[in-house]
């Protein structure tokens, strides 16, 4: 039987300044106003996680940090 563990890590809106992800009134998600610079500090947490063995399964974005879940094979 394949074993997990899990991580949750938070990072501060100071360095996700520029992200707006919202959702409308018809359930509509949006991720607007996102510069390169952001995506590529996301895209380095996600790379860094990822060479620790860990797999994001989900992302939650908030007013003050966005929030991440991690989980990663453990055990033979």
């Amino acid at each position: 039987m394949e074993r997990f563990e899990y991580e949750i890590s938070t990072h501060t809106a100071e360095r996700f300044n520029a992200v707006v992800y919202f959702c409308g009134e018809s359930g509509d998600c949006h991720v607007e106003d996102v510069n390169r610079e952001q995506t590529d500090i996301l895209m380095d947490i996600l790379n860094d996680r990822g060479d620790q063995g860990w797999e994001l399964v989900q992302i939650s974005f908030g007013k003050e940090s966005i929030m991440a879940f991690w989980k990663r094979r453990i055990g033979g």
